[in-house]
């Protein structure tokens, strides 16, 4: 019996001790349905705190063939699986996470301001619109709000298109940048987690030899 597996880079399993191979990932086997092999039982968790465990697919192939002998396991996923147990879902306080996105937004304005104003400061923006002004309408002033208010509104369009959306509306089907960004944070996050991890079982490993 063929088995393909896929499993996921992490699963989170909440309020129940035993993971299930229909938690890990995929199943598919060639000419049948999944049918007990989904709710074969690979991994428990030990303790009742909130923690993240290391599943090998090593440890999954074992579990597959000491319960299904015939079977040959064909892994098209993940070698390292992260699984997150957290307890029953608690009532969230909307009031602190609120104040957590007030906090987080009030940071961000603060710090995107910071950055753009220090960049006018730098490139002496308020001169080159003086300049501007001087070369095209042939008189000085110190303001030349002509070409100061297209400005603003272009800086801000800009803004928009480059992040892809406004408030809950995006403009393209394409991911953001921040959307890539959070992506590729989570990939390296979860490798340094996998990479620490198998670096504290190797410790203990070489403990008990």
């Amino acid at each position: 019996m063929d088995i393909y597996i896929k499993p996921k880079e992490k699963v989170m399993i909440t309020g129940r001790k035993n993971v299930y191979l229909k938690d890990i990932g995929e199943l598919l086997i060639a000419g049948q349905t999944a049918g007990n092999l989904e709710n074969l039982v690979v991994f428990q968790i030990p303790e009742e705190r909130e923690k993240t465990y290391l599943l090998s697919i090593i440890t999954i192939i074992q579990e597959i063939t000491k319960n299904f002998p015939n079977s040959t396991v064909n892994n098209v996923g993940e070698k390292d699986i992260l699984v997150t147990y957290k307890q029953k879902n608690q009532p969230q306080n909307k009031f602190w996470l609120y104040t957590k996105v007030a906090f987080v937004s009030l940071i961000l304005l603060t710090g995107a301001s910071t950055s753009i104003m220090s960049f006018h400061s730098d490139a002496e923006m308020p001169k080159i619109f003086q300049n501007y002004y001087t070369i095209f309408f042939g008189e000085s002033t110190t303001s030349p709000l002509i070409l100061e208010i297209p400005y603003t509104i272009g800086l801000g369009t800009g803004i928009i298109l480059f992040f892809n959306h406004f408030s809950k509306k995006y403009i393209t089907k394409d991911p953001t940048p921040i959307e890539i960004e959070m992506t590729t944070y989570d990939k390296e996050t979860n490798a340094s987690i996998i990479d620490a991890l198998n670096q504290k079982n190797s410790q203990k490993s070489g403990e008990s030899s």
